[in-house]
């Protein structure tokens, strides 16, 4: 059976309300027992966050779903002509934030768009290899025939889990961050680095006939939870053995009490192993496509923080595949971590920035250290 080639052929983005610098976020997200955060000039000095959207008004009332921002992608994907919007046969969404645990968040997305027809429609969870997740099964579907075309989501609305009235008060670690930024890497960390947004791709088995068009190679994925425990969780508890217990195994107020609707995450194993399993992946997989990585154009890495560059940027070199900074393209401290649309934000912003010639090749490469899964996928300019 021969396979057919898949090609994304637009990308689109949505952002909530006006870009919020870094002096303006507590006035969003609020102050933890009414003072103003010790560790947040810190670790935004390691991050390089410079504004970052929140579905949020001033105050922290809500002002988006991620259900509605993924569908305002969707169209702009159209340029809002909601006709278009009857030709799309499989919708594939990828979040760690849905609006709610049922129904699923592409179910929410496509009732959303009621001009659409009845369509497959698949949820992907996770982190941020959820908006990836999403991608290789639109790819996978239109490779192998099942659909001519597919739109592929990732978004994140975290910001409400990060206003100061669901926040646990917690002691500020100064000096500790000082020494160690990976300290940093706690509760309140995520609170100066998180993202709201949502990103689209259109795709398909035929390129656009004028304009610029990205031929996908190859998508690929490892996870490394067979031998590696939780990094980050919500949802449940952390034990000292490093298993986990669901919140559903605790009573409300201990639900309350001990945080677990918030997202917290392990910094030591983050440290030790979030880069080091990335680049050993990256490796195996040029080695056995043998690719040349001097033929990479650009450079796509996800990054939770600026902090992770050099530290990426290193490990490359001793794998023997160094890409030099001059190839690298990201967009951390414009738009935030943005999660599972982190990818799709960047591949946006270069798709439409006149920057790009047929032929080029594009490398994306997204970690998550949830428990330490990573994607990665190889674009062709056409």
């Amino acid at each position: 059976m021969s396979l057919n080639e898949v090609y994304i052929t637009n990308t689109s983005v949505f952002f909530p309300n006006e870009p919020i610098s870094n002096d303006d976020m507590e006035s969003y997200l609020g102050f933890i027992d009414d003072k103003p955060s010790k560790s947040k000039r810190i670790v935004l000095r390691n991050n390089g966050i410079k504004n970052r959207y929140y579905a949020l008004t001033k105050g922290g009332k809500p002002t988006h779903t991620n259900a509605g921002m993924t569908a305002l992608a969707v169209r702009a994907l159209y340029n809002n002509d909601d006709s278009k919007l009857k030709d799309i046969e499989l919708l594939t969404c990828g979040t760690s934030s849905p609006d709610q645990m049922m129904p699923s968040h592409a179910v929410m997305v496509h009732g959303l768009l009621p001009e659409t027809k009845q369509i497959e429609v698949v949820s992907q969870a996770g982190v941020c290899c959820a908006g990836m997740h999403a991608f290789k099964y639109a790819y996978m579907a239109i490779k192998t025939g099942d659909v001519h075309n597919a739109v592929a989501t990732g978004s994140e609305r975290l910001s409400r889990l990060l206003v100061s009235d669901v926040f646990e008060d917690e002691t500020q670690r100064l000096k500790q961050l000082e020494e160690n930024p990976y300290i940093g890497f706690e509760k309140e960390f995520l609170r100066w680095m998180l993202s709201d947004g949502a990103a689209a791709f259109a795709m398909s088995d035929k390129p656009n006939k004028t304009g610029i068009s990205l031929r996908v190679d190859w998508v690929e994925g490892a996870s490394y939870a067979n031998e590696m425990e939780s990094c980050m969780y919500m949802g449940s508890e952390k034990l000292e053995d490093g298993t986990t217990t669901s919140y559903m195994d605790y009573s409300p107020e201990e639900i309350t009490n001990k945080s677990l609707l918030s997202i917290k995450q392990d910094v030591k194993l983050l440290s030790e192993y979030i880069i080091l399993l990335g680049g050993k992946k990256l490796k195996e997989i040029f080695d056995r496509r043998k690719l040349d990585v001097s033929k990479v154009d650009y450079f796509l890495p996800h990054m939770s923080s600026e902090f992770f560059k050099s530290k990426i940027y290193d490990q490359l070199i001793v794998n023997g595949m160094g890409i030099p900074y001059e190839k690298w393209f990201v967009n951390l401290s414009s738009v935030g971590n943005v999660g599972a649309g982190s990818v799709y934000l960047m591949v946006n912003e270069l798709f439409h920035s006149g920057k790009l010639q047929k032929g080029q090749q594009i490398l994306l490469l997204v970690p998550e250290s949830s428990r330490f899964s990573y994607m990665y996928a190889m674009l062709t300019v056409c």
